[in-house]
């Protein structure tokens, strides 16, 4: 309710208010509620005129009973009868009543649009401020159809006083947000972008949270709007907080306001201009730098206002994704926040550092806090931030440290809550398969996994497991003896029995020799769990024991006596009858080498994605462009099994090695997706698709891009309005694949979403790539993910092209940009002695063996940053091998499907003369000369 001032009076609401407050039961207040109902309305319909003071008390008593919870079915009228006074008190009840009560249905909507169109004409503030606050409140999408042309006229008119504005700009924006098809874009656009530059900083809130939204769906009508938004989020930062008095709030200049605009830079790539760009990296280094200061006032407000700004700014940095030095610092700052005494400052410290720790700038400083984030899983008592610590780990996850992380995630699994232990579950056996380098550490790894936790173990682990054991011979009999032993547990869960009784059907024959687990004994162990199963475990165990029948004749007849019990013959479930009636016939008639046939080993499973990630994904929830980092971890390359693919193009038809049919790429027939070359150089064109058009040239910043991720793997590819593109890759010897994320980063759906790799004709003989095809449609806000299987036959020189067309709007779309694989993806590192490098160096002396550049330094020449390069490169870093200790020594091999090339390299740096000089020496003079062509562009 309003605040009443003592001249206003009003007496008899007061009085009234009085009286319900001192009702002693609720037939009591009702009844002084009626009374007061049939009293307004016989005032009402009196025949004497009622003047506005009376009007204005009893609507605002008619509003106080409706807020009470009583139903009103009248005095509407009077209501809207007190939008056309010219006292404000009037005017604002009859505003409120009508905001509460009237519906977007009601007959009587035509006449408060027009009381509302007088209002805002009349050009008087205050009754223009409550006519927008009444049709934002009312906010239906008729009030839209009425006011959605006229209020952003009044927002940029040169003649509307500062709190109208901010009135209007906050009421267009929630007619955008109930009934965005009725808010016309038109020049009022670039007009309102300029708000941002207004001296009155509550317009320009105001106008920051209007423009955010609008950029959302329609970013190339709002980007002038970045260097503005810049400009004042520098003269923000930059200020005293004596200078933004009124907009200060506990010694914080604007804290809602610099939130807000680095909200709105978050709706952008990062800037290409590079004063705007340089000035934003002032403002972002001073927001860390104010963190590290002591704060001014001790009171919690103060340290809210501070790290709202501070989580803003690092969520920019995480989002840009281009600057390594702000988000190693930003990852410090977090790593400090993991401590504090703050729960929520804990959790939100976890929650963005499980977004750095996808770029492949900050992942090593994300690591340094693996200790912290493990104390916190132990000793953290709030659950939610025991999950984020759980997720952290899983993000920072690599092959350094996965063995302990997966450690602690096990010993955290024994005592976490109900609520995420399948999640955890999933976790640890996607890390387990993915960083097995040790494949009985894997095995290991999930038994325990069941044992600790199989109710949660999903049937998606077990299988994964089984594909995995079957398809790796060296793994076999250490599977066999390991569920072996684990089955002798007194109580098992029914998962392992599963595993067990699927395992030592196929390999029991391994660990037959020795007598404790002799064929048997492997059969009583097995039978002794089958009355404790269900009907699918019972049914695996029967297929189990007519394997054993194949593989130890000895124990046939003891077999054939269980199958033919009664108990298996008369079943009462059908499945289980029926097996056992023809797994006891089939070891009757059938000789021993029908037997042998019919019950042989099982084939290794086809390579696919791993159902387990699918699984993960699902539970998590359909994925954003903002969380597209931590998808890339999520669904990053797991290396001992991927997607069955679909060949990207008419490449050279060799048939896959079998080590490539370990990575899946001889998984599917030749079937072309991408257009094959025409003789006349051009692109044979589909003629029912979108557009007849050849390919795009590349897309600006393109080159810029590749030339990025020459020493890295993974991270943002290419950024519009529209359309993220993101890359997550790994590479083994002449194998490789690639997990290319396509997002929409707009609220509109792209039709007929097409992404085709092209390979030059040379390239097609040299480079195997094979993928899957996507989905057409991307839903707005969504991503897809491709994957690309990449097999290099021999040296390479050019890169292939990846060429999106799709439709949004109604409007075609064709971008290109260069897919980073180089030749150097395919560098194994190679450690040498001093003694063995400069043997290796002089045997490689033929001038067409070497190849060297010298060339000025285009990056601050830094030690660390320098090494890093070199091992992102691809080849061994080598120290105390060169006897100038400021040079830069490495090794490693290039695999094809070919041949093997070594090759080694020296990196002799000028800090004097700002100057490198480069020499590689390898046994192709094509590779060395490549080889130097792609190092030399990284210093």
């Amino acid at each position: 309710m309003p605040a009443v001032s003592k001249g206003d009076g009003m007496r008899g609401l007061a009085v009234f208010i009085s009286d319900i407050r001192n009702c002693k039961s609720k037939e009591a207040e009702i009844k002084r509620i009626n009374k007061e109902l049939a009293n307004i309305r016989s005032k009402f319909k009196g025949d004497k005129a009622l003047d506005g003071y009376s009007k204005k008390k009893y609507v605002c008593k008619l509003l106080f009973i409706f807020l009470l919870g009583h139903d009103i079915d009248f005095g509407h009228m009077e209501a809207v009868n007190l939008l056309s006074s010219n006292r404000y008190t009037e005017k604002q009840i009859g505003y409120l009543f009508i905001s509460v009560l009237v519906n977007s249905n009601s007959e009587l909507i035509r006449l408060i649009n027009n009381a509302i169109k007088n209002d805002l004409a009349s050009r008087n503030p205050t009754f223009m401020g409550l006519a927008l606050h009444c049709i934002a409140n009312v906010g239906s999408r008729e009030m839209a159809e009425a006011f959605a042309g006229e209020i952003p006229k009044i927002l940029v008119a040169g003649d509307t006083m500062d709190s109208v504005k901010q009135s209007a700009a906050l009421c267009l924006l929630r007619l955008y947000r109930t009934s965005p098809d009725l808010v016309p874009m038109g020049d009022w656009t670039s007009r309102v972008v300029h708000l941002l530059n207004d001296q009155h900083l509550g317009v320009v809130t105001a106008a920051t949270s209007l423009i955010t939204t609008l950029a959302q769906k329609n970013p190339e009508e709002f980007k002038t709007s970045v260097s503005l938004a810049v400009s004042r989020l520098s003269r923000i930062v930059t200020s005293a907080s004596t200078d933004l008095q009124d907009y200060t709030y506990y010694f914080v200049p604007a804290p809602w306001l610099s939130v807000k605009l680095l909200r709105l830079l978050q709706c952008y790539p990062p800037p290409e201009d590079p004063a705007v760009r340089g000035r934003l990296t002032e403002c972002l280094e001073t927001i860390l730098n104010k963190a590290q200061e002591p704060p001014k006032s001790k009171k919690v407000q103060h340290s809210n206002a501070k790290n709202a700004v501070l989580f803003e700014a690092i969520s920019l940095i995480i989002h840009h994704d281009s600057e390594p030095n702000l988000l190693v610092r930003a990852c410090n700052q977090l790593g400090q926040f993991l401590q504090h005494r703050e729960t929520n400052l804990r959790y939100l410290a976890l929650e963005s550092m499980c977004t750095l720790a996808s770029s492949e700038f900050s992942h090593e400083a994300v690591k340094t806090h693996i200790e912290t984030v493990i104390n916190a899983l132990k000793t953290e008592r709030d659950v939610s931030v025991r999950q984020r610590a759980v997720d952290l780990l899983y993000a920072m996850c690599d092959r350094s440290n996965a063995q302990q992380i997966v450690a602690e995630m096990l010993s955290y699994l024994e005592t976490a809550d109900y609520s995420i232990r399948e999640e955890i579950v999933l976790k640890v056996a996607i890390l387990a398969e993915k960083y097995a380098v040790d494949y009985t550490w894997y095995v290991d790894t999930i038994l325990n996994l069941i044992r600790i936790a199989g109710d949660y173990v999903s049937e998606e682990v077990w299988y994964r497991v089984i594909q995995i054991v079957i398809n790796r011979d060296d793994v076999q009999g250490y599977a066999a003896k390991t569920v072996f032993e684990a089955l002798q547990a007194p109580a098992c869960h029914e998962n392992l029995v599963k595993v067990g009784g699927y395992i030592l059907g196929e390999f029991g024959n391994l660990i037959a020799g020795d007598p404790r687990s002799s064929p048997l004994i492997q059969f009583n162990l097995l039978h002794s769990k089958f009355h404790l199963c269900s009907v699918p475990t019972r049914a695996l165990l029967l297929s189990t024991y007519i394997k054993f029948v194949n593989l130890f004749p000895e124990v046939k007849a003891t077999i054939q006596d269980v199958l033919r019990s009664d108990s298996q013959l008369k079943n009462a479930d059908v499945e289980l009858q029926q097996r056992a009636v023809e797994y006891l016939r089939l070891s009757t008639v059938a000789s021993t080498d029908i037997l042998a046939t019919v019950l042989e080993e099982m084939p290794p499973f086809p390579e696919r994605e791993s159902s387990i990630l699918a699984k993960l994904k699902k539970k998590k929830g359909p994925s954003t462009v903002t969380d597209l980092e931590e998808s890339k971890r999520e669904r990053s390359i797991d290396v001992n099994g991927g997607p069955e693919p679909v060949p990207a193009s008419t490449s050279a038809a060799s048939t896959p090695s079998p080590s490539a049919d370990l990575l899946g790429l001889g998984a599917a027939p030749p079937a072309p997706t991408g257009p094959p070359p025409s003789s006349g150089g051009g692109l044979l064109v589909d003629v029912f698709s979108d557009s007849a058009s050849a390919v795009a040239p590349l897309a600006p910043g393109s080159e810029d891009n590749f030339a990025r991720f020459v020493c890295k793997n993974n991270g943002v590819l290419f950024e519009n309005q529209l359309l993220q593109i993101g890359l997550k890759s790994e590479f083994r010897q002449n194998l490789g694949r690639m997990f290319i994320f396509y997002g929409n980063k707009t609220s509109t759906q792209f039709l007929n979403f097409t992404p085709t790799l092209i390979c030059a004709d040379d390239l097609q003989a040299n480079l195997n790539l094979q993928t899957k095809p996507v989905d057409p449609t991307v839903d707005g806000g969504a991503q897809v993910q491709q994957v690309v299987n990449i097999e290099c036959i021999s040296d390479f020189t050019e890169a292939p092209v990846l060429n999106i067309q799709f439709r949004y709007g109604g409007t075609f779309q064709n971008v290109s940009v260069k897919l980073p694989i180089t030749l150097n993806k395919f560098f194994q590192p190679t450690e040498m002695a001093s003694q063995d490098f400069f043997q290796r160096w002089k045997q490689l002396s033929n001038p067409q063996q070497e190849v060297q550049n010298i060339f000025k330094a285009k990056h601050p020449m830094d030690t660390e940053i320098t090494k890093a390069k070199i091992i992102g490169f691809g080849s061994a870093l080598l120290e105390e091998v060169d006897p100038n200790p400021a040079n830069f020594v490495g090794a490693g091999i290039i695999h094809t499907k070919t041949t093997q090339i070594g090759c080694l390299l020296r990196l002799e740096p000028n800090l004097q003369a700002q100057m490198y000089r480069l020499t590689l020496r390898t046994s192709k003079d094509t590779v060395s000369q490549r080889l130097c062509e792609l190092l030399s562009e990284q210093f």
